[in-house]
């Protein structure tokens, strides 16, 4: 089954970790967690590479949002999310479900191979699970799956930072 997490409120990575770790909690599922465009530290990153059933794949660094980054981060960004993707593509059968968070944003900016994520999505029979914002209509036809998670409130829209355990 496809699932699309989307729209411009919080929660769709939170809703991805939820469904890794229900997934993982049954000892013989093993678990894909790939993020694009996340490089730092987060809460959930320390309990999903806690668990023996979660192998969890990101970027090699945090580079920072999109429009500040270099050539040369867009480069580097870029082979690093193929790196993993191929990764995926090759050991996708080891896994009852693959998570590709922030999925969409680094398609939209052209961050990651579009037709190796499209051979995952047409060939991969486990539960695959994508996340971000403004996905491809390509995605969305595909998919068994579509929440859209809509921001109504955001503290962001007040003045106040990111807090560590609640939004990283």
């Amino acid at each position: 089954m496809i699932h699309v997490y989307t729209g411009d409120g919080k929660g769709k990575t939170t809703v991805a970790v939820g469904l890794a770790v229900r997934m993982a909690g049954y000892d013989k599922n093993k678990v894909l967690f790939m993020q694009f465009l996340k490089g730092g530290y987060t809460g959930e990153m320390k309990m999903l590479e806690a668990s023996h059933n979660i192998r969890v794949m990101r970027c090699d660094k945090n580079y920072g949002f999109y429009g500040k980054m270099s050539d040369g981060d867009k480069a580097a960004i870029t082979e690093s999310h193929n790196k993993n993707i191929n990764y995926a593509l090759e050991h996708m059968n080891e896994y009852e479900m693959i998570v590709l968070d922030e999925l969409f944003v680094a398609v939209g900016y052209g961050l990651v191979d579009i037709e190796a994520v499209k051979r995952i999505v047409r060939t991969y029979g486990g539960e695959l699970v994508m996340t971000g914002r403004n996905p491809d209509e390509w995605f969305l036809k595909k998919a068994d799956y579509i929440s859209e998670i809509k921001n109504i409130r955001h503290p962001y829209d007040k003045g106040v930072a990111a807090r560590r355990g609640i939004e990283y």
